[in-house]
């Protein structure tokens, strides 16, 4: 089947978006929240399924901010200016790439055309290779209340096969003068799956980031995919692990961090157990959006940047992926709009009904029967035990929760990337 939200969409037009524009004009004390990617970083790693580019232009980067404050100039002038948003998040790429003058710049773009609050919450990911102590100060200083790091492996072997070194000594400083410095929340990203990746290997990871104290850890899983990144090539297959052993390393994940005292929060979160996160998952009103997790259902996200995906009313909208494109386009007057598509009812109420599912891991009843041919799928995955199905509603089981991702999977090609790297869709 088709996915909702998915590249095989067709592109909307001019008047499309426009139109969508207009509809969120109308609700100017809505929930929005914001995403700026960043399509830069300094080397890329062989594993990444970001959009970015590789660069040590500091006039590539200008251009690049030039262009994205167009893109927003266009939008605010269609929706108002200064509205105020709940949620910023600045992902890539890297988007520690830009120097401190142009991260300052990226804020003061941002606060000329939307209002950040004291209740706003502004977070920002960023690779602790290129992190120092003045730069982390900045970032802070600029009203960034989260911050997160990807860490992906700490083994050695693994991390030379992945093109990305960085060893335990520089990933704890860099952790520990981001807590200094005062941030809210510091998270760090796992990756499972990658090459030369074993039980014990992987163990001592966790337990060394579990030693620095994160107060949310992500364990994405990677997928291998060089007809679609050419540079996954140069990672050789015969030292990806198994299928059974991929499940088995996140299955470590998980023992390891709830042993610990995380919890378990969708598909790849360990949170604490004050943490919003799970206080949402437990009330049932967990929710994901492009940015992904959130305890807001209603929250509307634009996205600027190339490749950012937004969600506006009954629309999910992508922005060209390509630097080169997106930019053009902008600088041309247009929006950069490469495909999007607009939910019918059964669409979304559909939607509604996996996200709930993916979030809370159980459905109501009610909700349960607006789905089409997943009914089916999860009925049989009910007789291997996954799910649980009865009069009231659909419940995952705690064998089902480790094969979520083939239930509701928006996250297989994800990598370390940005929140707005996803897609919604059922296996066929």
């Amino acid at each position: 089947m088709s996915s909702l939200g998915s590249a095989g969409d067709k592109p909307f037009t001019q008047a499309q978006y426009l139109d969508v524009l207009d509809t969120l004009r109308q609700t100017p004390d809505g929930n929005l929240a914001v995403y700026i990617h960043v399509p830069f970083c300094h080397v890329r790693c062989l594993y990444c399924a970001c959009d970015t580019t590789v660069t040590h232009s500091l006039e590539k980067v200008d251009q690049y901010l030039d262009a994205l404050e167009r893109e927003m100039g266009m939008v605010t002038e269609r929706i108002g200016r200064r509205r105020p948003i709940q949620q910023l998040h600045v992902g890539g790429g890297t988007p520690n790439h830009l120097n401190e003058p142009q991260l300052a710049r990226l804020m003061e773009i941002i606060e000329s055309h939307f209002t950040l609050t004291p209740e706003s919450c502004a977070s920002i990911e960023c690779n602790p290779r290129r992190a120092s102590v003045g730069q982390l100060e900045l970032i802070h200083g600029l009203g960034f209340k989260r911050i997160s790091f990807g860490v992906q492996d700490l083994n050695a072997d693994v991390q030379r096969a992945i093109g990305r070194v960085q060893s335990l000594n520089m990933v704890r400083d860099v952790f520990l003068t981001a807590r200094q410095i005062g941030f809210q929340s510091i998270n760090l990203d796992l990756v499972y799956g990658l090459p030369f990746q074993t039980p014990r290997g992987f163990q001592t990871t966790l337990d060394q980031v579990l030693d620095l104290g994160p107060d949310r850890v992500a364990c994405f899983s990677y997928a291998h995919d060089p007809a679609r990144r050419p540079h996954q090539h140069a990672i050789d297959t015969a030292h990806l692990p198994s299928p059974a052993e991929k499940l088995a390393l996140f299955h470590r994940a998980v023992h390891t961090f709830t042993e610990a005292g995380y919890r378990w929060v969708g598909l790849d979160l360990f949170v604490l157990e004050d943490d919003e996160l799970y206080t949402a998952q437990v009330a049932g009103r967990l929710y994901r959006n492009a940015l992904g997790y959130t305890t807001s259902a209603d929250r509307q996200v634009l996205a600027f940047g190339p490749s950012g995906t937004a969600e506006l009313g009954d629309a999910l909208i992508r922005n060209e992926s390509d630097l080169r494109v997106w930019q053009m386009r902008v600088n041309n007057g247009q929006f950069p709009v490469a495909w999007g598509r607009r939910l019918d009812e059964t669409d979304r109420r559909r939607r509604q009904a996996m996200l709930h599912l993916m979030c809370n891991l159980k459905l109501p009843a009610s909700s349960a029967a607006d789905l089409d041919h997943e009914y089916e799928q999860l009925c049989r995955k009910a007789e291997q035990g996954l799910v649980e199905i009865s009069d009231e509603g659909i419940r995952l089981t705690p064998q089902g929760r480790y094969i979520l991702h083939g239930l509701c999977s928006d996250q297989d090609d994800r990598g370390d990337c940005g929140a707005n790297q996803w897609r919604f869709r059922m296996p066929s």
